[in-house]
């Protein structure tokens, strides 16, 4: 019998308990104890921890958010917290450990494994899509068909009141909800991190749908988007987080005033924020997260350490923890498909 620790760290996203769900139900049909640890890896420095049993994941699987709580503590940051998280591992007899988390979480799973030599397997989350490794991580999904749902009742107000409606949606570094959203809500324009944009000419884009005769318009616009007048990306204050990443939010209140200015329509803004990634998971983020769990554990029991569990095609395979490391960005021809209906 074997005691294998999991934990959730970074933002929350929809479908981390059913990762959760899986790697108990699992690890415990397997004869293996299963230990919990509460706030990622927060919790691995303080020594907050709980046994997790089948009572434990019951009813769990639609539910938003993790049962363990998350974080976004870098251990590595200062060297006792490192050494609090190597005595808290001897301490619960840790065998191995799940890290279920994006860039940042599963950075420091490298860094355990690689530099420490700590067991550790991990299992990609992010609802930006954007974790290399992958061909699609859980929550990316449920946030597309949340923003979608949003777009759909805009266009009511937009086109009841003809105006423009700029949605800022979550995107840091990559426009995979912008596009797959706003192609899915039949936006009429797309501004991502990947591309910057020219106001003028998306001003142009909303004149010529206009003299077309339809007097509204809907412009989906991801927070990392930046406009090629100013090469500066819009922050809140300039607050960064633990991982130095600064906090985005703006570029949509920006954009409508710029839209307003230019063209004289009425514009609103909706900056749909963490609402995004809140919630039940769809079927699609239940299913895949459930085999990213189930592969976590085969991972453990071959003893593959410093692997995750990835989804390429249809198949969950390993591969190693670092490639998710480097960033996803959109790929151009879902943008291009996307375009042709620009306007």
């Amino acid at each position: 019998m074997e005691k294998i620790g999991i934990l959730t760290g970074g933002g929350d996203c929809p479908g981390l308990n059913a990762v959760i769900r899986a790697v108990v139900r699992r690890s415990l049909a397997l004869g293996n104890d299963v230990l919990g640890i509460k706030n990622g890896w927060a919790g691995l420095v303080q020594g907050f921890v709980e046994p997790l049993t089948y009572f434990s994941v019951s009813g769990i699987l639609p539910r938003g958010g993790t049962i363990l709580g998350t974080s976004r503590t870098n251990p590595f940051k200062q060297v006792e917290q490192v050494q609090k998280l190597k005595s808290n591992w001897q301490k619960f007899g840790l065998n191995s450990l799940v890290a279920v988390g994006g860039e940042d979480t599963l950075g420091v799973a490298h860094k355990l494994f690689k530099q420490e030599g700590y067991p550790i397997v991990g299992v990609p989350k992010t609802i930006d899509n954007d974790l290399a490794g992958t061909d699609y991580t859980f929550g990316f999904d449920t946030a597309v068909q949340i923003v979608t749902e949003a777009i759909d009742r805009l266009h009511t107000t937009a086109e009841s009141h003809k105006r423009v409606m700029v949605v800022e949606v979550m995107g840091r570094h990559a426009g995979w909800i912008a596009t797959h959203s706003g192609m899915a809500g039949g936006a009429d324009c797309i501004l991502v991190p990947e591309k910057k944009f020219n106001v003028d000419d998306v001003c142009a884009l909303i004149r010529k749908r206009i003299d077309r005769g339809r007097e509204f318009a809907i412009v989906v616009v991801a927070e990392g988007a930046t406009p090629d007048e100013t090469h500066q990306v819009l922050t809140k204050g300039g607050h960064v987080d633990e991982f130095g990443h600064a906090q985005l939010g703006g570029i949509g209140d920006w954009l409508g005033k710029q839209i307003e200015h230019k063209t004289g329509i009425e514009t609103r803004v909706t900056v749909l924020g963490h609402v995004q990634r809140g919630g039940t998971p769809t079927a699609y983020d239940r299913v895949l997260a459930t085999r990213f769990g189930i592969k976590a554990v085969e991972l453990i029991r071959e003893k593959q350490f410093g692997y995750m569990a990835s989804l390429r095609g249809t198949e969950i395979v390993a591969v190693p923890i670092e490639e998710a490391l480097n960033q996803k960005l959109l790929d151009p021809k879902v943008f291009d498909d996307a375009s042709v209906f620009f306007g």
